[in-house]
């Protein structure tokens, strides 16, 4: 598999997890990738498994938070790579509390990650992409973006808004050759179900259709599909990757 031979793609929060899976997988299609996170240690060590499995990776820390340092990590991509193609917007945070329990500081905490970062990060890569006429901007957005879950009030609110930049974008960067789309997780086996009971695993798995859950490599699937020309014709699209758990 190699239709993004020649691509070089950015993607924040891939030390581990959903982020580990997308970056993987898009050098497996042949993207040289750089491999972002806060945990600048991880990103590396992540970037030399994909090198060592035939891949183009470097590892890069990186705050979201931090605005400004969009700019640097493309102009790192560039300097590694040659050129920079596309953004995966993938860094996140999640908490659960009851609707009466959340503070201020919670709600800022998890929007200003996942909303605002995702927002302003998007942004930056949109003008440096629009300047080239071409390239990719793909959010990690949640089915919690489209279907709010209980007791996830702040989270549930910076997927939808995920999703609404997503279209925004979409509409504004079109002109210029950029599209913008969402992918929506579902229940994905990382490793934060590892300390938890196998039989919750398996009480997720059962309320989906497919009666299995989602790899962080089936995101990166979906990924890799929206980077690639064949879909040059999708944008501003947000597409569930839940096994039927949500379907829209």
């Amino acid at each position: 598999m190699s239709e993004l031979n020649g691509k070089v793609a950015i993607v924040t929060g891939a030390a581990q997890g959903i982020g580990q899976g997308i970056a993987t997988v898009l050098a497996r299609h042949g993207a040289a990738v750089v491999v972002s996170d806060l945990d600048g240690e991880q990103a590396k060590l992540t970037a030399e498994q994909i090198v060592a499995a035939g891949g183009k990776a470097i590892g890069v820390q990186h705050d979201v938070t931090d605005l400004e340092a969009a700019e640097g990590l493309i102009a790192r991509a560039r300097q590694e790579f040659g050129q920079f193609d596309i953004w995966v917007n993938n860094a996140g945070v999640a908490m659960q509390k009851p609707y009466d329990e959340v503070t201020e500081r919670d709600w800022d905490f998890i929007n200003n990650i996942n909303a605002k970062s995702t927002f302003f990060a998007a942004q930056t890569a949109g003008k440096a992409l629009a300047g080239q006429g071409d390239g990719r901007i793909i959010n990690v957005a949640s089915f919690c973006g489209k279907q709010a879950i209980e007791e996830y009030a702040p989270y549930n609110a910076s997927k939808f808004a995920a999703v609404a930049i997503t279209q925004t974008l979409a509409l504004e960067l079109g002109p210029s050759g950029v599209t913008v789309n969402a992918v929506c997780p579902g229940v994905v086996k990382t490793r934060l179900w590892d300390g938890l009971d196998p039989e919750q695993w398996a009480m997720q798995e059962a309320k989906i259709p497919l009666r299995r859950g989602q790899t962080p490599e089936d995101i990166g699937e979906a990924v890799a599909f929206l980077a690639s020309d064949r879909a040059r014709n999708i944008t501003g699209a947000s597409i569930p990757v839940t096994g039927g758990l949500s379907i829209w």
